[in-house]
């Protein structure tokens, strides 16, 4: 195996065109070397982002911008995510243990894209979107068409992400993050979900947005869900409705961790505990 470190974006991406497949990017490497071991994958050629100027860091006008550098534990204990999209700060808090959360980044956690990444489902809900830099120049993928299937993503094998940006919320929006698995931290989420509520003053739903993640080949959206609550007041009926929509609309699996039958069972209690997070934190005004 041979290892390059590149300095500068355009040298980064001047390597995987040189390389291509055989190429893979190395930022933390708490995913990529355990799948390296495990013969998951075969990279012939470890390209290190980890020295890039303008990769790492949090910055806020408006909108959030994460570089893809940034630590979990960095976005866990950041003020500015914290108070704009506490969700997110939650799923970095779960990612394994504080070693993994020092060193593992954003931008490897959903690159990877496995179909339980914590960060996944929050950025979701908050609208993310993904910079993609390459050779052709730089592009913005919408975080609804970035995950694309199991350790899939839209970037091109000789693109970069650059960056991640939340958009601005509108007042009196909340957000949460519950993950179910065998302990709260150090443990590959059975089941991740993230709801995002924009409330109006008399407390009707003007913005939802729920997204999950292991429960699928891929982090998703739950439209069908969304679209039961947009409007209502949050009433039970409602709430056990959107339940029952979400349970349909994920395909979860059989494996190690659980069974397809307790993750979808799992499921509505998990929603509607998140949504009364998210409502809660609406109408004190944080995230």
């Amino acid at each position: 195996m041979e290892f390059t470190s590149a300095a500068s974006v355009e040298e980064a991406t001047a390597l995987l065109v040189e390389y291509g497949t055989a190429a893979q990017i190395l930022a933390g490497g708490t995913d990529l070397m355990l799948q390296q071991a495990r013969g998951e994958i075969s990279a012939a050629v470890l390209i290190h982002i980890g020295r890039i100027p303008g990769l790492v860091g949090i910055t806020g006008n408006g909108s959030v911008r994460i570089g893809p550098l940034t630590t979990h534990r960095s976005l866990a204990r950041s003020r500015l995510v914290l108070t704009t999209a506490p969700a997110l700060a939650e799923a970095a808090a779960t990612v394994g243990g504080w070693q993994t959360q020092a060193v593992g980044t954003i931008g490897g956690n959903v690159c990877n894209a496995s179909p339980a990444a914590d960060t996944a489902a929050p950025l979701l809900v908050a609208g993310a979107s993904f910079e993609l830099t390459g050779p052709r120049g730089t592009r913005t993928v919408v975080g609804d068409s970035f995950f694309i299937g199991r350790r899939q993503t839209a970037r091109a094998t000789d693109e970069i992400l650059t960056a991640i940006v939340l958009p601005h919320h509108p007042e009196r929006t909340g957000d949460a993050y519950l993950k179910v698995g065998r302990r709260s931290a150090m443990e590959v989420a059975v089941v991740g979900l993230a709801a995002r509520l924009t409330l109006d003053i008399d407390g009707t739903v003007e913005g939802v947005r729920i997204a999950a993640c292991s429960v699928a080949p891929a982090p998703m959206r739950i439209a069908a869900a969304e679209e039961i609550l947009q409007g209502s007041r949050m009433e039970s009926e409602a709430i056990a409705a959107a339940g029952e929509a979400l349970t349909r609309a994920v395909s979860p699996i059989d494996d190690a961790r659980a069974t397809a039958a307790y993750r979808t069972r799992v499921l509505p209690g998990l929603l509607a505990r998140a949504l009364g997070v998210a409502a809660a934190r609406a109408e004190r005004g944080v995230g």
